[in-house]
């Protein structure tokens, strides 16, 4: 039926066309002879076609653009009749003697502008005469095209100050008054088609309408083109005549137009001027009205303008713009009981958008608008709308990006209270958007308070909100936001060592809810920053006395032994077991020996109960012997007994290469350079032997298991260990040793059953090149080394 709908319309548009085009060649050759009567007899006839109820606005307007370029050529002929002597007085009384209303108007619209153009009369004179007489057209899209065309002949042809047609001291007067009652005859016509027609149609009128609202809206154009039109004339007369207009025609679509209108078209100190008049309309439009978009446009426009220029911002504060806007929300949402919460939350986004562009300095309006939010949120429970989730996301950021500063945002009472009634899914979001900020702008948060509101704010990353479960949640999504958590608490530093205390209290309170899938993202950065807190209290600065319960590296190391615990239950052995190394080696550094020795006991129970697969014990036993290496506190019992251990554990590894390593590696547990009472020659000398039977014992099993001793690469490694303590002075590794360790190397390289190892010749070579690399510095390192044989 559509189809053939549309096939019909062509069909009678191609008639129009047809028909018009038909009369216009007539009349072209009537301008061409100069004879005015049948002129005027096929304009007529042409502009008869203008009469179709049959097509739609859209087909309908491009019948009446041909026929507008035909009365341009029309109107340049009446001009030149004039010139000729023909009277434009008589030429207007002619051309209403036509048999039809609506070929007879558009010919007088024609003539009077050429009427006007003569200043035979005054221009309001004809131009209230033609306004009147089009009201013969009721029909509204024939009347709108209608006065569309009138608009446009007259519209450089007002009687406004400086004008050519300008009159007597009414003027301006006269040209509003003639654009006013052209706009609201316009407006009566474009609200009627609304009401024409079956019920069935109301979705296709609709979208006629909204291809014809345009023409009703030049005149508002007009209307802020018109010279004489000043702030005073605006607020006493226009704006008061076209929001009455608004009002009074209670349709959705008109008013909902119109009032974006009003606010497009006129200067933006003229809104600011006319707040109360223009934001008094706003209760009175029909329910149904979109008020929050058409109010926001008029908040966004006033936040420009005041953006603008800081010289304008006295004005906004002279009209209370917003005291004035504030009591107009409130008015609406309390009027449209119906409205729906993201009608609500937009207006107040908008609204604090404008406050924090207008009074940036005054936090109290801020707050008074989230706090009108909260309490509009108050009987709604969690959002569950989408688009009002978004636009709660908006009005949270937008104080963060306006003051680059949590801790200006965290003075707003009410911002905690809105983010309660966002999904936990939005409280994440905003919650990186707060991290971002702070990492962004570098903001340091200076007391245990402020961590603590900020943490209450991004507690959607700490904890699972509602039981939510995070099995649903993205595995990179969540360690991205983990990750954004530990970034947070790094940047949390300050001076002053007792507030950091607090703080670093503050923020273990908040991570240690956060489940075991969290701690492992969240302990490593507090207990770092605990250790950077310990440092600071080895300062020069510091105290030896301390007051009572004043902070010290003892309270800290306490604090954090606990903090670690918590890391048992996720089950992390391996994190545990390095952050009590670090925690260690800090103790070290501040001379507590006890503490030291307690971080290490949990290490190595952590060691023996918790890590049984081969490559963390491996890893992890590699870990121990390298910070036990740097630990200069402990007295020899304590030392001898964190030795022995483990050089024993070194030995119990599964795999006897990974033995062989451990315990080579032990060697150096018992010389330290810089400590003259750790250099026990004969214990390096016993692990590097031990290391060589491991080695050798290794060789031995792959020679049972697979037919070949295998690589020599345990051995090479051991021989650089003994010219590492050789080169040390450790009189106990002789030339004579490392003599022997390179012959047996090489009578493994040699033997039949040794496989072949490219990478371990080159290891081998390259020490050898070391070695005659020595010989050749000559002096005292040369003369060492010459006995060697390489």
């Amino acid at each position: 039926m559509m189809v053939d709908g549309v096939e019909d319309e062509e069909k009678w548009l191609a008639a129009g066309i047809a028909g018009l085009q038909q009369n216009a060649f007539y009349m072209h050759r009537a301008l061409d002879s100069n004879n005015l009567r049948d002129a005027l007899k096929y304009s007529a006839q042409m502009l008869s076609e203008l009469r179709t109820s049959k097509l739609s606005p859209q087909k309908y307007y491009q019948l009446y653009m041909r026929a507008f370029d035909e009365l341009r050529k029309l109107e340049m002929f009446f001009k030149e009749e004039t010139r000729r002597g023909c009277s434009i007085i008589d030429l207007y009384e002619l051309v209403q003697h036509a048999g039809n209303i609506l070929p007879r108007l558009y010919l007088l619209c024609t003539v009077g502008s050429v009427y006007i153009k003569s200043k035979e009369a005054p221009a309001k004179d004809v131009l209230k005469d033609l306004v009147e007489m089009c009201r013969g057209i009721q029909h509204p899209v024939r009347g709108l095209f209608l006065r569309s065309y009138l608009s446009q002949i007259s519209r450089d042809k007002l009687p406004d100050i400086g004008s050519e047609y300008e009159g007597d001291a009414d003027t301006v007067n006269d040209a509003m008054e003639f654009v006013l009652q052209n706009f609201t005859e316009m407006n009566k016509l474009w609200v009627r088609m609304q009401h024409q027609g079956p019920a069935r149609e109301k979705d296709k009128r609709e979208k006629e309408r909204s291809e014809l609202r345009d023409l009703v809206g030049k005149n508002l154009h007009v209307l802020s083109q018109i010279e004489g039109v000043d702030l005073d004339t605006y607020k006493e007369t226009v704006l008061p005549r076209v929001l009455e207009q608004v009002v009074n025609c209670k349709d959705e679509i008109a008013q909902c137009y119109l009032m974006d209108c009003i606010i497009q078209v006129f200067p933006d100190e003229y809104h600011l001027q006319t707040l109360e008049i223009l934001l008094g309309a706003f209760p009175q439009l029909q329910p149904s009205v979109d008020i929050k978009t058409v109010l926001s446009r008029l908040m966004e426009r006033l936040s420009n303008y005041a953006a603008s220029s800081t010289e304008v911002l006295p004005e906004f504060l002279q009209v209370e713009a917003f005291s004035k806007l504030n009591n107009a929300i409130g008015k609406v949402i309390e009027a449209q009981v119906d409205m729906p919460i993201l009608g609500a939350v937009t207006l107040y986004s908008s609204l604090l958008t404008f406050t924090l562009h207008v009074h940036p300095d005054r936090l109290d309006y801020a707050d008074q608008v989230l706090g009108a939010c909260v309490k509009k949120l108050s009987g709604e429970g969690k959002l569950e709308d989408n688009r009002a989730t978004k636009q709660i996301v908006a009005l949270l950021s937008a104080p963060l990006d306006k003051y680059n500063d949590i801790v200006t945002v965290l003075k707003l009472s009410n911002y905690p209270s809105v983010m309660e009634y966002v999904d936990s899914e939005t409280n994440k979001v905003m919650a990186m958007v707060i991290i971002q900020s702070i990492m962004k702008n570098n903001t340091q948060i200076s007391t245990a308070d402020k961590v603590e509101a900020l943490f209450e704010l991004i507690k959607g990353l700490i904890r699972d909100l509602d039981g939510a479960a995070h099995d649903q949640v993205d595995e990179d999504d969540f360690k991205e936001e983990q990750n954004s958590v530990a970034r947070l608490i790094q940047m949390l530093q300050i001076d002053n060592p007792e507030e950091m205390f607090k703080i670093i209290c503050t923020v273990r309170k908040h991570i240690l809810t956060g489940g075991p899938k969290r701690l492992p993202f969240t302990v490593p950065p507090l207990v770092f920053s605990s250790l950077k807190l310990v440092r600071q209290l080895q300062g020069p600065e510091e105290n030896p006395f301390g007051e009572e319960g004043s902070t010290t590296p003892k309270k800290v190391f306490q604090l954090l032994n606990q903090t670690i615990e918590t890391l048992y239950g996720v089950p992390a052995p391996e994190l545990a077991l390095r952050l009590y190394l670090q925690c260690a080696e800090a103790a070290n550094d501040s001379d507590l020996e006890p503490v030291a020795y307690e971080f290490f006991t949990q290490a190595y129970i952590l060691y023996e109960e918790e890590i049984s697969d081969s490559r963390a014990q491996v890893t992890a036993i590699h870990l121990i012997i390298g910070t036990l290496q740097r630990m200069h506190v402990f007295g020899v019992e304590n030392r001898d007994t964190l030795t022995h251990k483990a050089t024993g554990y070194s030995a119990k590894l599964l795999k006897k290469p990974d033995q062989c390593r451990a315990v080579y590696a032990c060697s150096h547990l018992f010389w330290v350079d810089d400590q003259d009472n750790m250099k026990d020659g004969e214990r390096v000398l016993l692990c590097l032997k031990r290391a060589l039977r491991i080695a050798n014992a290794a060789q031995q099993m792959s020679n049972a298991t697979r037919g070949s001793t295998g690589s020599v690469t345990l051995f090479v490694e051991i021989l650089n260990k003994y010219l590492y303590f050789f080169e040390k002075g450790n009189t106990q590794i002789n030339a004579a040793a490392i003599q022997s360790l390179i012959e047996l190397i090489t009578a493994e390289m040699q033997s039949d059953s040794n496989s072949p190892d490219p990478a371990a010749d080159a290891f081998f070579a390259s020490t050898l090149r070391y070695i005659q690399f020595q010989k050749q510095k000559g002096g005292a390192v040369g003369e060492k080394y010459e006995p060697i044989k390489a």
